[in-house]
């Protein structure tokens, strides 16, 4: 059983502004390039997975994040039960991709925390960390990127326009949110 304690235990609301953790949430790393690849994860996930640079797909149930040529993350839209990390969509990827020797699928559900940043600052607040400019990511919705905030690695999905999902390692997300809230309150 996966371990969801999280060391952030409030969600916090400034002027134009709401941070929260979601979760637990499936997080699904995916790596492939053959053919056969992309042929099954689209069969099996229902989507086809995007190959440009810093883009997203989704469907009803699941996202899927492009962040590398050969690498992408599939994630649940909906929130999961916590008593129970035995994902059917993890097994048939598995079955399907790793055990054909197609690629390789991994579960970093527990890996990664995803924080939901609302509001009108929420690039103001991000870009007082970050080096990475958000002046076209801002206006293109589903867009990500892999950056850096206050010198942790994130991952930035541009889920609506002023709300966005950052994924950050479970090791660093107390650290991250504790600075959010203290940037947060001076933009």
């Amino acid at each position: 059983m996966l371990n969801y304690n999280s060391t952030i235990k409030e969600n916090k609301t400034y002027n134009e502004l709401s941070i929260k953790e979601i979760g637990p949430i499936m997080k699904i790393n995916i790596r492939g390039k053959k053919k056969e690849f992309f042929i099954n994860v689209g069969k099996i996930i229902n989507i086809i997975l995007p190959t440009e640079a810093n883009t997203s797909a989704n469907s009803e149930k699941l996202t899927s994040f492009w962040l590398s040529p050969d690498e992408w993350m599939i994630i649940s839209n909906n929130i999961i039960d916590e008593n129970n990390n035995i994902y059917e969509l993890e097994k048939v990827l598995f079955n399907n991709i790793s055990k054909l020797k197609l690629g390789a699928v991994t579960n970093v559900t527990d890996h990664f925390v995803m924080i939901n940043l609302k509001g009108e600052k929420v690039f103001e607040l991000l870009s007082s960390g970050c080096p990475f400019n958000f002046n076209n990511f801002k206006n293109n919705k589903g867009a990500v990127v892999q950056t850096i905030l206050n010198h942790i690695d994130v991952i930035i999905y541009h889920k609506e326009i002023n709300n966005i999902n950052l994924f950050v390692r479970r090791s660093f997300s107390d650290y991250l949110f504790t600075w959010m809230n203290d940037s947060a309150s001076r933009v």
